[in-house]
């Protein structure tokens, strides 16, 4: 009996190892190539269950999705045309593709490791040859998106193997379909950096010198005329007030004559007290006067 268990076993897993051998099963998200001794023989897209001969025939999967691509860090010349002189510049960038074509993609460069490389070169030397026509400032401008379309379309055009448009076979490109190219960095060499920061450095500190002279100049300026309108608007009030204080002490004294007139007693009594206050102030010198001295008249009622 335990005999015929291992007998069923052993059958079992062969038709397991001869089901798994002719059955293969494709992903949503994957598309496959079915080999026979490395050769070609049929591209599956459609995701499901499907069936290859036994043992001579191997299933090679691709990823339907898009994929990313880093090229490496490379040195660039750009052109300035306000300047007319080149620019040198490091530039990180990178590519998002789609495999369109497994059968082609499989013959060029076999998997995707391979593909970088190969596709690395590709978009460094699609991206020199554009960037030699733009300068460092298009990059950094509103014109950045129709210089990375142009470099997307170069890498496209070699990705898919046509360098010209009216030649060049499909069978020499990728199988892939470059979608987008984009730089993450743009620096200047570090053997340029710090010269190019000391330059804008003296150029913006001579431009700031220049704003601050200018800011003085504003200055003194303003402050002169409101010294001007100062002057003169104190000038125009002093004037005011002592031609209203002279009305004013004129029609007073015209007052003071007029209420004189009418009682002289009473205007010599009120002088009087007034030289008293004058002269009788606290804290001043002693004063040694004899009691009928006439300048005590008004203090005394019964004085002649």
């Amino acid at each position: 009996m335990q005999n015929s268990w291992i007998k069923y076993g052993i059958i079992a897993f062969a038709v397991i190892i001869f089901v798994n051998s002719i059955f293969f099963i494709v992903p949503q998200t994957k598309q496959a190539l079915v080999l026979q001794f490395g050769e070609i023989k049929r591209a599956v897209n459609k995701p499901g269950l499907h069936a290859k001969l036994p043992f001579i025939q191997e299933v090679m999967m691709f990823d339907k999705r898009i994929l990313s691509f880093e090229a490496q860090p490379a040195e660039f010349i750009t052109h300035n045309r306000d300047m007319d002189v080149d620019e040198r510049v490091v530039i990180d960038a990178f590519a998002r593709y789609r495999i369109t074509n497994p059968a082609q993609f499989y013959q060029s460069v076999k998997n995707e490791q391979n593909l970088d490389s190969r596709l690395n070169s590709i978009v460094v030397s699609s991206m020199r040859r554009v960037l030699g026509n733009h300068s460092l400032a298009d990059l950094l401008s509103n014109d950045r998106d129709a210089v990375m379309s142009e470099i997307r379309t170069a890498v496209n055009d070699q990705a898919h193997g046509a360098s010209d448009t009216d030649s060049a076979s499909q069978s020499q490109g990728f199988g892939i379909d470059v979608l987008d190219v984009r730089i993450m960095r743009a620096d200047l060499p570090s053997d340029i950096s710090q010269s190019t920061y000391e330059r804008m450095r003296k150029n913006f500190t001579k431009e700031a010198q220049l704003f601050r002279a200018e800011g003085e100049q504003k200055a003194q300026e303003t402050r002169s005329t409101a010294d001007r309108t100062r002057t003169e608007i104190l000038a125009q009030a002093r004037k005011t007030a002592e031609t209203t204080r002279g009305a004013g002490d004129a029609e007073a004294a015209k007052i003071y004559a007029s209420s004189y007139a009418r009682d002289p007693e009473f205007y010599k009594f009120y002088r009087s007290l007034q030289a008293y206050r004058n002269a009788f102030t606290p804290n001043d010198t002693t004063m040694v006067m004899s009691p009928d001295d006439a300048f005590l008249k008004g203090l005394n009622p019964d004085a002649k």
